[in-house]
């Protein structure tokens, strides 16, 4: 099949964290045979802003790691050829992160054209900003691949679309994989984005007061962070290294012993059972992973086994010290980790949901018999 796929960036990563998900996901889809044209627009503000911190070079590097993946740019001021991109397309995803004149425009094009088409929503504004919502129109869509079971829940009372279906966020378990030395850089290390203070109060509790009272080596990564955050961890003694391209987690997260997840506060309060895909990662590579308190409502995970959970403060720092102390603790959360990805969360995994979607979908054709023999 030929998928036009259409998202903000698959180069850059750079505060934007659905390239992780989707570069796994078109790297399966071209393993089994699929052609895969992926679309985003010039001058994105993610690519932008990678480019003006670390360099052009940047994506050198990204395609040394993911040589079978080239994404096209189309410039988002100009119409579309959409003859060029979308004639010859069987499957058409287009990602929250698009203008609703772009979502609008592949919808019409769907009879013209004869491909299936989704809505792809991997982000919490169907919750927190639902008037944003109301400016896509899905009216000719198929359905939407919701990251979670309270979004479909949500898409579905509302009607926002024909036909909802959970597509959970997975790792690249070929590129996430452990890589366990004995040699270690430090003790801890997180790797997130500070980000609009969703989690600044929770980073505060559960990563920085913990690492300072033990007095643990500890480093962080991301982007986004405030002066005030800087000082932070300064003051705790947290070596900060900003910007961490994420195909290079795998290599950090060998060199340090243990990690912790701090989810931000609308996916804790509003989207429980949705913990977005640094857990995946995290636990894909072997690293033991401690995180702040979340529901796991819908069983993705074995709490307890896969990773620990810290009630509060006090608490992570009493888990952190019971992992660094326990080899025996630290190996079982390592391997119970990477043993649950493989069984079920990996981007194989959901490329074998998709395409179970994909056969699910009636072909415009189809949809066209049934209602000329009254059927529909």
């Amino acid at each position: 099949m030929k998928f036009v796929m259409f998202y903000h960036s698959l180069y850059s990563d750079w505060n934007h964290g659905n390239a992780h998900f989707l570069r796994g996901i078109v790297k399966e889809l071209i393993k089994r045979g699929h052609e895969v044209d992926v679309y985003e627009p010039e001058g994105g503000w993610s690519l932008n802003n990678l480019i003006k911190d670390h360099g052009a070079e940047k994506l050198d590097e990204f395609r040394k790691y993911y040589p079978t993946l080239n994404p096209q740019f189309y410039n988002p001021e100009k119409k579309l050829n959409y003859e060029n991109i979308l004639g010859t397309a069987d499957v058409v995803i287009v990602h929250e992160w698009n203008d609703p004149e772009l979502v609008a425009e592949v919808g019409r094009k769907k009879e013209q054209y004869g491909y299936k088409l989704l809505f792809h929503d991997t982000h919490h504004r169907a919750v927190s900003e639902e008037e944003s919502m109301a400016k896509y129109d899905f009216s000719n869509y198929d359905g939407a691949l919701v990251f979670g079971e309270i979004i479909k829940k949500i898409y579905t009372e509302k009607n926002w679309v024909k036909k909802a279906w959970t597509w959970h966020e997975a790792a690249d378990a070929e590129l996430f994989k452990p890589d366990r030395n004995e040699d270690k850089e430090g003790d801890l290390v997180w790797i997130g984005n500070w980000g609009d203070d969703e989690r600044t109060g929770e980073l505060m509790e559960f990563l920085i007061k913990p690492v300072k009272e033990l007095g643990i080596k500890a480093k962080v990564y991301g982007v986004r962070y405030p002066e005030k955050a800087i000082k932070a961890l300064e003051d705790a003694n947290i070596e900060y290294g900003g910007w961490l391209p994420n195909y290079k987690v795998p290599e950090v997260f060998s060199k340090y012993k243990l990690t912790v997840h701090v989810p931000r506060r609308p996916y804790v309060e509003m989207l429980p059972g949705i913990p977005t895909i640094r857990p995946f990662e995290a636990l894909s590579c072997g690293i033991p992973l401690i995180t702040s308190p979340w529901e796991d409502s819908e069983g993705l995970f074995t709490p307890g086994e896969d990773y620990l959970i810290a009630k509060d403060g006090n608490d992570m720092g009493y888990k952190i010290a019971e992992v660094m102390k326990s080899a025996q603790l630290a190996q079982s959360l390592s391997e119970n980790g990477r043993n649950t990805i493989l069984s079920k969360h990996t981007c194989a995994h959901r490329v074998d949901e998709l395409e179970k979607i994909i056969d699910e979908i009636e072909s415009p054709m189809a949809e066209k018999m049934k209602l000329k023999n009254g059927k529909g």
